[in-house]
């Protein structure tokens, strides 16, 4: 029966195979990005292969009680399941449209059943319309027990280990992301920033309880990023809201009424929103950036005075992040950062004492959140390591790391307190590609220059502006690349199995400067363009990435997270000892003007602040530039002769101009969504490269008989 129920859950076609239960597309083995929406309604198709399910269907399965845009959420659905099989309008393959009606699978099904069903089948026309048939049946049979097999055993108490399952909690357009489990597990509060009522793009707070598909909406007040936490009583839900002079920390009676704020916050980042109720309802532990430092650290705000304090810092942590009250109300875990690609996870002890790395080393890559399990003898976490974000377990005993295979694409964990259930929010579909825009007309509309559906990002012009390298995710592996000026000819410079990025070229356009990770370590490599043979540039200190020529060609900079020499660099560009440019610690991202004479970077890693430094350098005479803007972010900003291209911190969509000489700021273009990392200008100043985010979709993830 197990070998009988894993053929019905999985149908297959040509390459592909499709997984119904896990909500997976794979093409011959391999995992593709395609969830959400678009995977429910082939879902749905394959139910019928051969046979019309008209829109009106479609509507009553996916949208019965719901207000949407119905034409345009089943275009842009189709539309995503074409362009993921390979298909199109014209000459289907797999999905024809018939108009005014609906839609039809007219690709040939394997029978999933075949070997198992003791009926002799014609062969011939008859004997396809029969396996059609028996798919279909076998389909709903197992869809059915699926869900009476779900929902009993969610009735079953812990006699035996049930099986981890994972399902949607939701399957609503746009991002849903951020759950936080209600004290009782019934209850999974989220943000939402899809809903076509609200009249503004935008995350609001919303809940819904497991096994339900009504909504109860508690804010309206959409925003960049809304992280929740739930009052220990299960009466109020605390949010961390990122929306510009209104950032701050709030409150809101978890039945809906009127929201409170709590507290106003700088912090920038969006998972560094995250916060965490301590179980005995007297803290929300939550970050901030130090008014003086520009560093976020760790605070606990008094739910009786309001009143905040700081927790103490381990000498090795640049930033905390992404706090944990365990379910004892014993300790606050957190993530601390080395780096921004470093972090260890850390335990505190809350009646006294000094935090301790639970973590046996660091971790190398993006963290997406934290939480205990229900006993508080381990921890789950995501971690972006450069391939996918990805959930994983530490003993706390003793440090042992174990990965949660089960959760591809998986950030920002939540457990239930009974400890069954995990919650998590996984992207179905995501792009970060590189455009241009024409400077001499900037009304004109920009052009996707490298389309592409992974991520990509810090594109460059070669110094005669006929090429461009960047940073591309297209293989799995994110690697540098070079493209001529219009997207063609694409070329692979890094070593195609090491994460590789911030690609610059030299001076000559011969050489490529670049950050890789082959081993525990980012460090710098320098390629010939014409030989593709990268080299790692050999100097006195490790832990270096984000490199940028000089103008003469003889040296390259860079920034250093080696413990005790944090900062900005130098060394020769055939090798050699480094040279300290600055005592600032946080700084990043060094240019060099194009007279020599000077090195600018920018302060810290969000909300910069544009320095300087003039060369030769003394290390500590740094200053900030006379009248400069506070950046997005240290990757948002390139240097032209008189002044500086930047995305503005206060306004993320917008590029802008700094003239050094004037001090004057002038608008260039405004754009619809959120750059990325990366600006360029060509030589001769007519272009402008970026990246920049394209539609993203994500849905919360419900792992039953979590353990």
């Amino acid at each position: 029966m197990a070998e009988v129920e894993r053929q019905l859950r999985l149908l297959r076609f040509d390459d592909f195979e499709v997984d119904l239960r896990s909500g997976e597309l794979r093409k011959a083995g391999e995992r593709l990005k395609f969830g959400g929406q678009p995977f429910q309604v082939l879902g749905i198709l394959l139910e019928r292969p051969g046979e019309v399910v008209t829109r009106e269907e479609l509507q009553k399965r996916l949208w019965p009680d719901t207000f949407v845009d119905v034409d345009h959420n089943l275009n842009t659905a189709i539309n995503k399941i074409r362009q993921v099989l390979g298909d199109s309008a014209e000459s289907p393959r797999y999905v024809e449209t018939l108009p005014r009606r609906g839609y039809r699978f007219i690709g040939e099904l394997e029978q999933p059943v075949e070997a198992v069903v003791p009926v002799e089948l014609n062969r011939g026309s008859h004997s396809h319309h029969w396996r059609k048939i028996a798919a279909g049946i076998a389909i709903a049979v197992f869809a059915f027990g699926a869900v009476v097999a779900y929902r009993w055993s969610r009735q079953q108490g812990p006699a035996e280990k049930a099986i981890s399952t994972v399902l949607p909690f939701t399957v609503l357009p746009g991002e849903e992301t951020a759950p936080a489990f209600s004290p009782d597990g019934s209850r999974i509060a989220f943000a939402w920033n899809g809903d076509p009522a609200s009249g503004a793009k935008g995350f609001d707070l919303y809940v819904k309880a497991i096994g339900s598909e009504t909504l109860l909406r508690l804010t309206q007040h959409p925003s960049e990023w809304i992280s929740p936490t739930w009052s220990p009583d299960g009466t109020q839900i605390a949010f961390h809201r990122r929306a510009g002079a209104d950032t701050g920390i709030y409150v809101v009676p978890a039945l809906g009424g009127p929201e409170r704020k709590l507290g106003s916050t700088r912090i920038p980042w969006a998972y560094f929103t995250l916060i965490s109720w301590s179980p005995d309802g007297k803290w929300i532990a939550f970050s901030d950036l130090l008014p003086t430092e520009e560093r976020a650290m760790i605070y606990l705000l008094s739910m009786e005075t309001l009143e905040t304090k700081r927790i103490p810092n381990d000498p090795n942590c640049v930033v905390q992040g992404q706090p944990a009250f365990s379910h004892s109300g014993e300790y606050l875990a957190y993530w601390c950062f080395r780096s921004p690609n470093e972090a260890g996870l850390y335990s505190l002890p809350l009646a006294g004492g000094k935090a301790r790395m639970v973590s046996p080393s660091s971790f190398l890559g993006l963290t997406f959140g934290l939480t205990w399990s229900a006993d508080d003898k381990k921890l789950i976490y995501s971690l972006d390591d450069g391939f996918t974000s990805k959930l994983g377990e530490v003993t706390v005993a003793d440090g042992s790391v174990k990965p949660l295979g089960f959760a591809r694409d998986g950030e920002l964990p939540t457990v239930s307190a009974r400890g069954d259930e995990l919650a998590f929010s996984s992207s179905s579909s995501y792009s970060l590609n590189i455009w241009r825009r024409d400077l001499l007309h900037p009304e004109a509309s920009a052009v996707e220059l490298i389309p592409s559906t992974r991520e990509q990002y810090d594109p460059q012009y070669s110094p005669d502006g006929k090429r461009i390298a960047f940073t591309s995710e297209r293989t799995g592996v994110q690697g540098v690349w070079v493209s001529k000026d219009d997207g063609s000819n694409l070329v692979q410079i890094s070593n195609p199995h090491d994460v590789s990025g911030s690609p610059q070229w030299s001076p000559d356009g011969k050489k490529i400067a670049f950050d890789s990770r082959p081993l525990d370590r980012w460090e710098i490599y320098v390629a010939d363009v014409a030989e593709r043979n990268p080299r790692k540039l050999v100097t006195n200190i490790s832990s270096v990435y984000r490199p940028h020529w000089s103008r003469d060609g003889r040296w390259i900079y860079f920034r250093s997270y080696e413990a005790g020499r944090t900062g900005i660099y130098r060394c020769p560009a055939s090798g050699g000892d480094a040279i300290s440019l600055s005592k600032d610690i946080d700084g990043y991202s060094p240019q060099e003007s194009f007279d020599g004479r000077t090195v600018y970077f920018a302060s810290h890693g969000a909300q910069s602040v544009m320095k300087r430094v003039a060369l030769p350098a003394q290390p500590g005479t740094e200053s900030e530039v006379e009248g400069s803007p506070r950046l997005r972010s240290s990757q948002n900003w390139t240097l032209s002769s008189g002044g500086i291209y930047f995305v503005p911190a206060e306004a993320p969509k917008s590029v802008r101009y700094f003239d050094f000489a004037s001090k004057q700021i002038r608008q260039i273009f405004e754009a619809d969504k959120d750059f990325g990392s990366g600006l360029s200008i060509s030589p001769d100043g007519r272009w402008i490269l970026y990246s920049q985010a394209g539609d993203i979709n994500s849905d919360i993830m419900l792992v039953d008989h979590f353990h």
